[in-house]
């Protein structure tokens, strides 16, 4: 079996332990794998996504482009994070973002047409795809809420507390969009930081 399904099969026995083998090997067979190079779109706007990928290896960052024509970036995706755009993927609907990936990047993919095929013969992937499906939402929750309730500072903090381990594989440009701040705000947080 490839490493990268593999490595997947294991996340998804982690999430819903009660998984068995057989169930995982008939999972595997409705699984893909794509590899991306630097700068390579997994999903364009206006595109509907047909896959929902989990990342093997690499990194990717979701973006929209703005009304004066800028990137905004909302969110950075990992080893062990799924790259989507999830309410457009389940409806089948036109994206809204771009995925764009930021290193050569491989994913395990499940097709939308295999993913119902998965939750009506292997009923313990349902619960799984529920628990996915609610770490997307609370995740969604939590950004809009770190910029009503969170100064830059804060969300700064925030984002290096829990995204250390992607910290330094990212752009500053990329990480003052996210962050909803200019470059000499940025620069002036990190100096106070580091004279604290």
């Amino acid at each position: 079996m490839e490493p990268a399904i593999e490595a997947f099969l294991n996340s998804v026995k982690k999430i819903c332990p009660k998984m068995t083998d057989d169930e995982l090997a008939l999972y595997a067979t409705k699984l893909t794998i794509e590899e991306f190079s630097k700068k390579e779109y997994f999903l364009q706007f206006g595109h509907v996504q047909k896959n929902i990928g989990f990342i093997a290896n690499g990194l990717v960052r979701s973006y929209f482009i703005d009304k004066d024509g800028d990137e905004i970036t909302v969110g950075f995706y990992a080893e062990g994070d799924y790259a989507t755009h999830y309410s457009a993927f389940i409806e089948q609907q036109p994206s809204k973002y771009y995925i764009q990936c930021l290193e050569p990047t491989v994913m395990v993919c499940l097709s939308h047409e295999n993913m119902q095929w998965v939750y009506d013969n292997i009923p313990n992937l349902e619960r799984y795809g529920r628990l996915i499906a609610g770490e997307i939402l609370k995740r969604q929750q939590e950004r809009i809420e770190s910029f009503i309730f969170q100064t830059a500072e804060e969300r700064y903090i925030d984002f290096v507390k829990h995204h250390f381990g992607i910290f330094n594989r990212i752009s500053i440009s990329h990480l003052c969009s996210f962050l909803g701040i200019e470059r000499q705000t940025l620069t002036r947080i990190r100096q106070k930081i580091a004279h604290q």
